[in-house]
């Protein structure tokens, strides 16, 4: 879903970089270009921004040196997989506050060209191990595939638009602590299954953290002499164009800024909010702050009251409540508000949304059996004909 790309330095006007070979279709696509070495472009529709689109671009940007993403239109999305939840520019925002991104393309063509990768000065793509499709079947990735200018990184589980939508309007706490609800997984079903079957692509799986995973979106950076160390808390649930315009604000307190955030207990966050909130779990929140660039550092389980010991020990300096209502103030203003309202209507309109999501991705997974039963038929073809030769 992303695409991972390079400019050349005289056009971006960066600093000399480190050389990365391009493994291509022969050996002498394996040679390096001398301005263009460790670039890579990446493309997605990025509707509902979570630690899964991070990831993956956290792979993408380790292949190379300079990571640019392509971000689909609305009218682009809509055509090929049905209406995005949050508008293009909130999710141009959103990809942009993603501390592996580089840079953005806005209004990426859905289908992924040499063309494009050339323009870009692309090296290759990347993208995950699933596949996209367009409107009428065919493999968006097909072109640069056959040129050897396409690589792949590993789908994360457990986390997808279709799982947090069923969270919403399910209405339950089963993913607080137990993904192993017979309702919740019987509902989660229905959003990622099609006429024929599951699609492994759209599927709904189990999200499993690991120390390893936290390493990996950490920054692993300590606080440097003259930085201005700040504390925020909150529940930062389904992390949104709202936080990131929060966090950009709170970041710009200071010249040198070291913001850490504070998030609370699913349980902590279920008392104060109600329902079924909060719609991510603590691990799964963990990892969405951590991928945000405007963050340092992440206290996972922070306590409720901000006390004295809290700021002693991490020698916060700087409490920025003022901060915050400004921030809301600006809201109120209109600055801020149409991914955050977005969000609240989506919540707020179950019905509506239910039929929409649900059509939505039967119709997807419906296209992605196709391929994976044609998929089937190939390979057992091969089989045929190579047990034929045989004999």
């Amino acid at each position: 879903l992303s695409r991972t790309s390079t400019a050349s330095q005289n056009q971006r006007g960066l600093e000399s970089q480190a050389k990365v070979q391009v493994q291509g279709s022969s050996p002498d696509s394996n040679r390096a270009y001398s301005e263009d070495e460790g670039k890579k472009e990446g493309q997605n529709d990025y509707d509902m921004v979570h630690y899964g689109h991070s990831n993956q671009l956290r792979q993408a940007k380790a292949m190379g040196d300079y990571l640019i993403v392509g971000v689909h239109t609305d009218e682009e999305i809509s055509k090929h997989k049905g209406p995005p939840v949050f508008t293009q520019a909130e999710r141009y925002k959103m990809v942009r506050a993603i501390k592996w991104v580089d840079e953005i393309v806005e209004g990426a063509p859905y289908v992924t060209t040499l063309e494009t990768l050339d323009k870009y000065c692309c090296d290759f793509c990347v993208h995950g191990d699933d596949i996209t499709l367009t409107v009428d079947g065919k493999d968006t990735y097909e072109e640069v595939k056959k040129s050897g200018r396409y690589r792949e990184c590993k789908r994360t589980q457990g986390v997808s638009t279709t799982d947090l939508v069923g969270r919403m309007l399910l209405m339950t706490k089963a993913h607080h602590s137990n993904m192993g609800s017979s309702d919740y997984q019987q509902h989660t079903d229905n959003f990622g299954r099609g006429p024929k079957g599951h699609s492994p692509w759209t599927g709904v799986s189990q999200f499993l953290q690991t120390s390893q995973k936290i390493i990996q979106f950490a920054s692993g950076k300590e606080p440097q002499p003259g930085d201005t160390i700040i504390y925020v808390a909150g529940a930062f649930d389904l992390f949104h164009i709202g936080h990131v315009d929060f966090l950009d604000a709170v970041s710009q307190l200071s010249e040198k800024p070291y913001v850490i955030v504070g998030l609370h207990f699913d349980q902590e966050v279920n008392r104060y909010k109600g329902k079924n909130y909060p719609i991510m779990n603590i691990h799964e929140r963990t990892l969405s702050v951590l991928a945000c660039r405007y963050v340092s550092e992440v206290v996972i389980g922070a306590p409720y009251a901000v006390t004295k010991d809290l700021l002693d020990h991490f020698k916060v300096n700087t409490l920025p409540l003022y901060s915050i209502l400004d921030f809301l103030s600006d809201f109120c203003n209109g600055q801020s508000r149409s991914g955050m309202i977005n969000a609240m209507l989506t919540l707020f309109l179950p019905v509506p949304a239910r039929l929409l999501f649900e059509a939505r991705n039967q119709k997807k997974e419906a296209k992605e059996m196709a391929v994976i039963q044609a998929m089937k038929r190939r390979e057992e073809d091969k089989a045929k004909e190579r047990a034929q030769a045989v004999l």
